[in-house]
């Protein structure tokens, strides 16, 4: 194996576990808001993505990406869907649905297949198009026996699902494009944060010292492993990194498992199991 493929593999890997293991970050804020912690993850990141920008001293493109009114439209759609994903993630890890979360990014790669095919035209195998037909059936399962459908697994698999199909027609890089996402998100995250302040609700300096750190955190914790998906994207192929993606909801579902004891009836097991059964034609 050549070196830089196995470069691409180590940062494929750090992304898709430092992503698996996030439960464990948002849990040690559980007590703030998940809305705050929103804010805060769009304030840092901006400036997390600056220093980064500084250090690469790569600011030439700025000028011509914010006169271009496409590029500004697909970043701020992609702002947006951005921070819905976000606050539904943290607010199902802090609710104590970590596993449910994990269903959502198991779907996603389904749900990104089947964009290609409605919005990209691209065309599916028969056993393709079974892998999803059977993905759908393990929700309608999951609906009828969980007495509600898995909103929280649909919307985060969709709202990603969506985001990455933007990123596909974006003209940015990984980095400059999170520098102009960050930025749309700033403004209104910032403002947010001091109108919460003024009226007494505010987080950081208020919690403890170390809530205020993590809170601090949330841009490195949240730009370096999309900077490492960024690098072994160019690294290694496509099918690797989408099998290695697996890796980030295996984390996540072991965690609400076995660390945070969430009920995973057989009725669920067995939904999630027709949704892995899904996967595994897909990929085979």
């Amino acid at each position: 194996m050549a070196a830089d493929q196995r470069r691409g593999i180590w940062f494929a890997v750090a992304c898709y576990v430092a992503w698996g293991l996030f439960p464990v970050y948002w849990k040690q804020l559980a007590n703030i808001p998940a809305i705050d912690i929103l804010a805060n993850r769009m304030v840092w990141s901006l400036g997390f993505v600056l220093l980064l920008l500084l250090f690469r001293r790569d600011w030439s493109w700025i000028g011509n990406a914010v006169r271009n009114r496409h590029v500004v439209l697909t970043y701020l759609a992609a702002a947006l869907l951005l921070s819905v994903n976000w606050y539904i993630y943290i607010w199902a890890v802090n609710a104590n649905f970590v596993v449910e979360s994990s269903l959502g990014y198991f779907i996603n790669p389904l749900v990104s297949v089947l964009f290609a095919v409605i919005f990209l035209h691209e065309r599916l195998r028969p056993w393709q198009w079974a892998a999803i037909g059977i993905a759908a059936a393990g929700v309608i399962f999951l609906t009828v026996t969980y007495g509600q459908l898995p909103w929280i697994a649909l919307a985060l698999a969709f709202t990603f699902a969506s985001y990455g199909l933007l990123k596909k027609r974006a003209r940015l890089d990984a980095l400059r494009g999170m520098a102009m996402e960050t930025a749309c998100m700033f403004l209104p995250a910032l403002v947010f944060l001091l109108y919460r302040s003024a009226t007494g609700y505010g987080s950081v300096g208020v919690v403890s010292p170390m809530e205020t750190l993590l809170l601090m955190g949330t841009g490195v914790v949240t730009v370096l492993p999309l900077y490492w998906f960024a690098s072994a994207a160019h690294l290694i192929p496509l099918a690797l990194l989408g099998i290695l993606q697996y890796i980030a909801p295996t984390l996540q579902f072991t965690l609400g498992i076995a660390l945070y004891h969430e009920p995973f009836s057989l009725a669920k097991l067995a939904g999630f199991s027709i949704i892995w059964v899904a996967l595994l034609i897909y990929w085979a």
